[in-house]
């Protein structure tokens, strides 16, 4: 029996293959998108996963502003901020932030699921939300992936 076949290999920077995702968002529901990107962003979904490394895919979403929310949500949840100054607590809906920018809402429940530390903050820069169905990066020629 050879002793290197139960070898562990660990992932690096170097042996990482990193590809490009296309998620559209058209009528899927904001927390579901959001795990799913977050696991693929990660590299979760890869059998090469290793905790400490940037394994994860580039992910690029389109069609932000068409996200649902189930139930009530979309005016009941509130999305709180603070400004610093006294009373400077400030309170949005995701009704408000889709009015100013609808891929705030997607951005801000991705980057929730990541690490918070450097490799979390690597890690949401290989994210792109867009509105609408055009993004600038089809040279990457990313895969489609269609989610439930």
């Amino acid at each position: 029996m050879d002793a290197l076949s139960y070898k562990t290999v660990s992932a690096n920077a170097k042996t990482v293959n990193k590809g490009w995702v296309l998620i559209d968002a058209s009528d899927l529901v904001v927390g579901r998108l959001s795990s799913e990107a977050a696991k693929i962003l990660r590299g979760k979904n890869k059998p090469s996963y290793t905790p400490h490394v940037d394994c994860g895919e580039n992910v690029i979403i389109i069609n932000a502003e068409k996200v649902r929310f189930t139930g009530a949500k979309m005016t009941d949840k509130e999305y709180v901020h603070y400004t610093g100054y006294p009373g400077g607590q400030r309170f949005a809906t995701p009704e408000d932030w889709m009015k100013k920018n609808p891929a705030l809402i997607l951005e801000n429940a991705i980057r929730g699921m990541l690490p918070k530390n450097r490799l979390g903050r690597e890690l949401f820069r290989n994210l792109h939300v867009y509105t609408g169905s055009d993004h600038p990066h089809t040279a990457q020629k990313p895969k489609e992936i269609k989610l439930k």
